[in-house]
């Protein structure tokens, strides 16, 4: 099915975004092809209200992009005088002094929810790149618990070369899989990452011909639907916060899943 009535699909689409749903899997396009995906705040917004109103039901997330590029990243217009129509122009609001920082802090913040949500435990994100995934588009990738490329792509974080940061929740992701140093290089030169370094990196799980991508996902997918929902989000919880704590600590968490696990595998016989 696709979206969740007319309103909203027309909602999606205005946002250049859109959603199907089948069983267990929800594909979220980004369906801008005619500027390759470009993305503004009206996206992000829309990005987080999929995330808000997904079914219970679904297990899975694929993001990908309709045409040759998973996203080129910010829609420039968004820095022109006027910004995109419809849309605030935060550049205009920022020259002429009516958004303070704490409006800023909150319209960011409202933006990065349409990335956040991909991390939730009780979904497996995956991002099917091909072409470009740009700035934003490389983010939202790193948003994704999981990323297959397709050969063609290419990875940069442009932000800096705009004379801006990256804002959208992707920092973290980048240094966790490839290390402060490499992170710095990659922002602070903005330079291209091909699909065979970005395997080389870490920053890419699978990468296949182009032709082979959708095929790519589809058995993945198949591969972790075959595990039972509550032990894939346990361990996935599991798994996210490793990182932080000691061995101690995560040898805990382990045996606090697993008793948890264990009493609902228990009760579950017993209701036959």
């Amino acid at each position: 099915m696709a979206g969740a009535g007319g309103s909203a699909d027309g909602d999606l689409e205005a946002a250049g975004l859109r959603l199907s749903v089948t069983g267990e899997v929800a594909t979220v396009t980004l369906a801008r092809p005619e500027r390759r995906n470009a993305m503004t705040g009206r996206t992000w917004e829309a990005l987080a209200h999929v995330g808000q109103t997904l079914p219970e039901s679904v297990r899975i997330v694929i993001v990908t992009g309709e045409g040759s590029s998973f996203s080129s990243g910010i829609d420039l217009n968004m820095f022109r005088p006027g910004g995109i129509e419809g849309e605030v122009s935060l550049t205009d609001r920022i020259a002429d002094g009516s958004a303070d920082d704490a409006e800023l802090d909150a319209l960011i913040a409202h933006y990065q929810e349409g990335f956040r949500w991909l991390r939730r435990p009780d979904v497996v994100s995956v991002a099917a790149v091909r072409g470009h995934a740009i700035g934003a588009g490389f983010q939202l990738a790193l948003s994704c618990d999981l990323r297959i490329l397709a050969d063609d792509a290419q990875l940069c974080m442009k932000e800096p070369a705009l004379g801006l940061v990256p804002d959208l929740t992707g920092t973290k992701p980048l240094v966790d899989l490839v290390g402060p140093n490499r992170a710095m290089e990659l922002c602070l030169t903005a330079r291209t990452v091909s699909a065979a370094e970005a395997r080389e990196l870490r920053l890419a799980e699978l990468v296949v011909e182009s032709g082979q991508l959708e095929g790519a996902v589809d058995d993945l997918v198949a591969a972790l639907l075959a595990v039972p929902r509550e032990a894939a989000a346990a361990t996935k919880e599991l798994l996210q916060g490793a990182p932080g704590r000691t061995l101690e600590e995560q040898s805990a968490a382990e045996r606090r899943a697993q008793a948890a696990r264990l009493r609902a595998l228990a009760a579950q016989d017993a209701r036959g």
